[in-house]
């Protein structure tokens, strides 16, 4: 038998009531979620956030994120920037479920300004019931996404002669 995911959520002011919505429809579902805050509709920044979901997977503490800010680009463009970290901005449920089925999708970024809680939760279902499915052609591709951030981690990206062509 499979150990169940484990999960975190978070999200900045403008996601905050969006965020508390979701906490309370996982545990109505028996999903325990890690709650990295905000725990306050006061202002702050959604980089913080992305950073603390980010932590917890790379520790090993949990398995896939749900972060909310205004649009869910801002948590989304912040989470990618940690290695290991595959965060996507998923509006619809098709992208939410094939975003962890084809590219191991391991954030799952949402707009609080964008849709309602209703599709939220549609798109969290999605994503909750999504497994990553390495089919060759999917794990060529995760392997080509992993090997660009190794070189990124290795400073290759910036040196003279390393461009790749367009041609």
């Amino acid at each position: 038998m499979t150990q169940p995911l484990r999960y975190a959520i978070a999200g900045d002011h403008a996601g905050f009531f969006m965020k508390n919505e979701v906490a309370k429809f996982l545990k109505e579902l028996g999903v325990q979620a890690l709650d990295c805050g905000t725990h306050t509709a006061d202002a702050c920044d959604f980089p913080d956030f992305a950073e603390a979901v980010a932590r917890k997977i790379l520790a090993g503490e949990i398995d896939r994120g749900i972060l909310v800010c205004g649009s869910g680009v801002g948590v989304s463009v912040a989470a990618n920037k940690f290695p290991g970290i595959r965060a996507s901005l998923c509006h619809d449920t098709y992208s939410a479920r094939q975003g962890v089925e084809h590219d191991d999708m391991n954030v799952l970024c949402i707009g609080a300004r964008v849709i309602g809680p209703e599709l939220a939760f549609e798109i969290i279902r999605a994503f909750l019931g999504a497994r990553y499915s390495p089919a060759p052609r999917h794990a060529r591709r995760l392997e080509k996404i992993l090997d660009i951030e190794r070189r990124v981690l290795a400073g290759e990206f910036g040196k003279q002669g390393t461009q790749r062509s367009c041609d």
